[in-house]
């Protein structure tokens, strides 16, 4: 029997072993896509205990403790920070085959020194033990532990990026930071608080915007903004992929149902969405950026909850309805307006991995290494099952090797681990591959394979320069 999660958890071959522990263990961090606060990289932040860090904001194991029966002061309440780390560790032994389960002890093992299972029995004595290690790291400390490079964080277009300001200018700070343009709130037109949205795009900008056209002038002007910043890339959420035909008028309807605190019909406000879309992804162009667009979710399930506590509490599911199939005419749509970005596309719907993979292979073109990229398995997918799944459809349907691979999607600074996750999985399916006789036992090729998906595809791909 081996030893739980020893240092060949996950790779399962001689090949998979030796790729991981010579290659991809040694390779340093890009994280293209996270929501860690800035203000916190730009102040240093130190944390005053464990469950600060690692329980803070995290709606993974929110959404676990509930399933584990934890009342909710102890998960978002008014409970102490040692009662929420042991309500945590209560629930942690019933996840077998949960990757929360897996994380949580990488991130125990790499960063506290941790190497016991964490149980109720001893949650109170590695409570103590994880508060004395963190007391010597501050947030930067942590991302250089984790030998992280660059990191692109989730900005709203009316944030005035000060807080990235302040760790541009400081000359410690050698890990590159930088801004990723999210438009959500002035693209999904049917959410609630759109008015008050646009009202606070029409302050910053001191436009008046009193239409669909008038909404895209802002953006492209708060896209320049962000360019000067050092922006590379822009991320756009979204429940469904939508797509209408060109119709300004509908698109306009839509605008002013809203703004008087109206539904727009679907039509009107896919009409909208499609045609801000559409100009936004030409801006991007213009820009050299990397558009991302993450679709496929139905969020805000348990409208009482949503009440009391709001968005990205753990109340978000898989959109059986996920408008895959306007992927390819919106990708035409960006195409014939001139405007066809680089981009990743994901879909929080597993199904749709294939459907994903092969419209992208339809735009892929001038001389750009992988142009359109399927994204890493996200969300309630970045687990083993999904990981692989999708790393062997994309080999099967598309360039495996052109991959730009693994991000945390994570607000917290001990997500890292997320990518040794990641990259163990790899290893272990190329080791699989290769001592199978399916890819050759070529030590330059697959030393290179490992390397570009772990690093060198992305810092190429978005120009990162690191």
């Amino acid at each position: 029997m081996e030893k739980f999660m020893s240092q060949d958890f996950l790779l399962s071959t001689p090949t998979a072993r030796w790729l991981y522990h010579e290659i991809a263990e040694k390779m340093p961090i890009i994280d293209y896509h996270c929501h860690i606060n800035p203000k916190d990289i730009a102040e240093d932040r130190r944390f005053r205990n464990i469950s600060e860090v690692w329980l803070g904001g995290d709606h993974y194991k929110w959404r676990q403790m509930r399933f584990g029966g934890v009342s909710e002061d102890k998960i978002t309440g008014d409970a102490g920070p040692r009662e929420k780390f042991r309500a945590f560790a209560s629930v942690l032994p019933r996840l077998i085959g949960n990757p929360l389960y897996h994380w949580s002890h990488l991130e125990l093992k790499r960063v506290f020194g941790i190497e016991e299972p964490l149980t109720a029995d001893n949650a109170d004595e590695i409570y103590d033990r994880c508060n004395e290690v963190l007391a010597r790291y501050s947030a930067r400390d942590l991302m250089r532990k984790f030998k992280v490079r660059a990191v692109c964080t989730t900005d709203d277009p009316c944030d005035d990026l000060h807080w990235h300001e302040e760790i541009a200018g400081d000359e410690t700070m050698e890990i590159k930071v930088l801004p990723a343009f999210r438009p959500d709130k002035a693209v999904n037109i049917e959410k609630e608080g759109f008015a008050d949205y646009i009202c606070r795009l029409a302050e910053v900008t001191g436009r008046k915007i009193c239409c669909t056209q008038d909404v895209i002038a802002a953006l492209c002007e708060r896209a320049e903004y962000f360019d000067a910043h050092g922006c590379l890339c822009a991320d756009h959420g979204l429940d469904y992929c939508m797509y209408a035909e060109s119709d300004n008028v509908a698109a306009d309807r839509a605008f002013q149902t809203a703004m008087e605190g109206g539904y727009p019909l679907k039509e009107d406000a896919d009409a909208y969405k499609t045609l801000v879309t559409i100009a936004c992804a030409k801006k991007y162009t213009e820009k050299n950026w990397v558009m991302q667009i993450h679709f496929g979710c139905l969020r805000d399930n348990n409208r009482l909850q949503f009440a009391k506590l709001g968005p990205d509490t753990g109340y978000d599911a898989v959109n059986s309805r996920s408008g895959v199939e306007n992927v390819a005419p919106l990708l035409n749509a960006f195409s014939e307006n001139r405007g066809l970005p680089k981009m990743i596309l994901y879909s929080l719907n597993p199904g749709d991995n294939t459907a994903l993979i092969t419209i992208a292979g339809c735009f892929q073109g001038d001389g750009i290494v992988g142009r359109i990229q399927h994204g890493s398995s996200w969300w309630f997918n970045d687990n083993r099952t999904g990981m692989q799944n999708q790393l062997t459809e994309l080999a099967n349907n598309g360039m495996l090797g052109c991959f730009v691979g693994m991000l945390t999607d994570s607000r917290s600074f001990l997500s890292y681990t997320r990518h040794e996750y990641f990259r163990r999985i790899l290893c272990g399916l190329i080791g699989e591959w290769v001592e199978s006789g399916q890819y050759p036992a070529d030590k330059e090729q697959l030393v290179r394979l490992v390397e570009d998906i772990c690093f060198h595809n992305t810092n190429e791909f978005f120009s990162f320069e690191v």
